[in-house]
């Protein structure tokens, strides 16, 4: 196998790894969020700071801006904590006071969210399907790849010429 076949197998294995990562952190992050609206615990809590990132804007890409809020609040075991969470509503300005939804063992990983299971689930299900997609293409890739380099034994070998007409 040359370099050049070892690229159109390394490659989108890399991408397959990435689509497999991205899908494993987002049911572990809608479960975090799940339990900790039907199991977990409550608290109030304060917003500190409301900002926004940007991404994109390159080129004729387009910008997504991303409102962050970071809260503050106490556990019931009297530990403070403070998160930064995405996504949040522009109705909450620095100042207000929240409800966040906490498993007591993971603080740090609350939400200000309030419970809303199906639009979890669709939202997991959508980003599911996307990376599911995502390493289809690549594992397809990876299949076209290896029927191109290998012939199945009817050419010639690699580096010669067949003359026959």
């Amino acid at each position: 196998m040359g370099l050049l076949q070892a690229f159109f197998y390394i490659i989108p294995g890399v991408f397959v790894v990435v689509g497999v990562y991205g899908m494993i952190r987002t049911l572990k992050r809608s479960r975090q969020i799940s339990r900790a609206w039907r199991h977990g615990r409550t608290a109030e809590a304060r917003c500190l700071r409301s900002y926004a990132t940007t991404s994109g804007g390159s080129g004729d890409t387009s910008v997504t801006t991303t409102l962050h809020h970071v809260f503050e609040f106490t556990t019931a075991e009297g530990r403070t904590v403070r998160i930064d969470e995405p996504n949040g509503p522009s109705t909450v300005v620095e100042g207000d006071f929240v409800t966040v939804y906490y498993l007591p063992e993971i603080p740090e990983k609350a939400t200000a969210q309030p419970p809303a299971q199906g639009k979890l689930a669709a939202g997991t299900g959508c980003l599911v399907v996307f990376f599911l997609v995502f390493i289809g293409f690549a594992v397809a890739f990876m299949i076209g790849a290896h029927f191109a380099f290998s012939d199945g034994g009817t050419g010639p070998e690699p580096g010669t010429v067949d003359w026959t007409p």
